[in-house]
């Protein structure tokens, strides 16, 4: 059986920073720490007033085609994953391939294009999309090209306004890829859900409480699902796992989750009784309200424990590196994980050829995944070609006027112009208007 995976990924953030606790915090009258160290995060990204779904994912795509030699017509599918769209029938692909055939000889008329909607975990459907298509022979020798694009904006004073962000991630799948290969074995957790939805608007209605609650459900019912099919899973088995990465905070709640999971009923379960007892089970406690307290208490001693905290730190850590500088990007922020761990893998010398990583992704309304992946052996010569460092370097850093103009310049129910910030070069940019209403394009060198 020929394994198929990613060959190649490819990132660009938005042209903007917003630095949380030295800009924004002192706005809203808060303590710094509330974002550096509760949500876990130092800045955001945001679109330029050029910059939007199209021009990022173009972008990405642009920029991996062209490190990987790769032409239109090796590209037999091309889909969008986004919960930022601006239209209810034309799909972003449509555009983002126009884009492409600006710059490029030859077009992608023979490609399938699609768009993807099923909030953040849109990008990983659309991965298991391509995987599906390759498996099955449809794709004649042809590679798929995968687009996670968002623009995560909160209307002014939500409390998700700290976790906003801007990007898009490009991954090019195939047969034999460079990158990883894809476990055959997937689990899911699913359920109909109103904790986060845009019914007919641009930015979110959010029950917070309710969200984390139902991202820790799913993601749970998705590991259980998971080892049903693929058999249990042990600590030592997985480098890394790079889960959805809405704001580093609620990775710390799932990563805790899942260790407790994984633990039960093994030997790491039998020596941290000594130090913070066995976990509850629910037939021991005549109340579930009883059961959840002891829960509770089983789970503060747990993450105290020198154990847990190292593998923390070596895990899911990594992980959150880029999501730290870059905020929520919606269907991009699990592939953001994958890069970030990967990055650091290399950054510390480490050969990780044949290692594998846990995947958890999520999608509010609501829907988790998990899946594997192996780590493949040309991985350093894919990751070491990103310039994530540069492009996070580079951005402007927004004033509190700055940002206040350019959130107006993105929210679709006002019409504002303004200049710019930065000055694009070599990137598409949005041109204007045409004469349908549609939003064109064009390529500054």
């Amino acid at each position: 059986m020929t394994a198929v995976g990613i060959d190649a990924v490819e990132i660009w953030t938005g042209n903007l920073k917003l630095d949380l606790p030295g800009v924004f915090a002192p706005e809203k009258g808060e303590d710094p720490e509330k974002y550096t160290k509760g949500l876990g995060l130092n800045a955001s990204s945001f679109p330029d007033s050029y910059e939007d779904i199209v021009t990022m994912g173009a972008n990405a795509a642009h920029r991996l085609m062209e490190r990987k030699g790769l032409e239109p017509d090796d590209v037999g599918r091309i889909d969008v994953a986004t919960e930022s769209a601006f239209d209810n029938s034309k799909p972003v692909s449509t555009y983002i391939a126009g884009c492409l055939e600006s710059v490029f000889e030859g077009d992608f008329h023979h490609a399938n294009k699609g768009e993807r909607k099923f909030a953040c975990i849109a990008g990983t459907q659309s991965l298991d999309d391509a995987y599906n298509w390759i498996r099955a022979g449809r794709n004649r020798g042809r590679g798929a090209l995968v687009i996670a694009t968002d623009t995560a904006l909160y209307a002014r004073d939500d409390p998700g306004e700290a976790t906003q962000g801007a990007g898009a991630v490009a991954l090019y799948i195939t047969e034999d890829p460079d990158l990883v290969t894809l476990s055959t074995e997937q689990g899911y957790g699913s359920a109909d859900e109103t904790d986060f939805l845009k019914p007919n608007q641009q930015f979110p209605s959010v029950d917070g409480k309710r969200s984390v609650q139902v991202y820790l459900a799913r993601m749970r019912e998705a590991l259980v699902d998971y080892q049903s099919v693929a058999g249990e899973i042990h600590l030592d088995d997985v480098r890394f796992v790079p889960f959805h990465t809405p704001f580093p905070g609620m990775v710390r709640k799932a990563a805790m989750l899942a260790y407790r999971h994984i633990i039960r009923d093994t030997a790491v379960e039998d020596e941290l009784a000594d130090e913070i007892g066995r976990q509850p089970r629910p037939e021991a406690f005549e109340t579930d309200e009883e059961f959840r307290e002891a829960l509770r208490e089983y789970m503060d001693g747990l993450k105290e424990t020198d154990r847990y905290q190292e593998w923390y730190a070596e895990t899911i850590d990594p992980t959150l590196t880029i999501a730290r500088e870059v905020g929520n990007w919606y269907t991009g922020s699990v592939h953001v994980a994958r890069i970030s761990a990967l990055k650091h893998a290399l950054e510390q010398g480490e050969d990780l050829s044949g290692q594998k990583l846990a995947v958890g992704s999520y999608g509010s309304g609501a829907q988790a995944e998990i899946h594997s992946e192996v780590v493949q052996d040309a991985w350093k010569d894919e990751i070491g070609a990103l310039n994530v460092d540069e492009q996070l370097e580079e951005r402007y850093e927004l004033s509190w006027d700055d940002y206040e103009e350019i959130h107006d310049v993105h929210n679709h129910n006002m019409d504002v112009d303004v200049e710019s910030l930065t000055t694009p070069e070599g990137e598409f940019v949005f041109g204007g208007w045409g004469r349908m209403g549609e939003r064109e394009y064009e390529y500054v060198e």
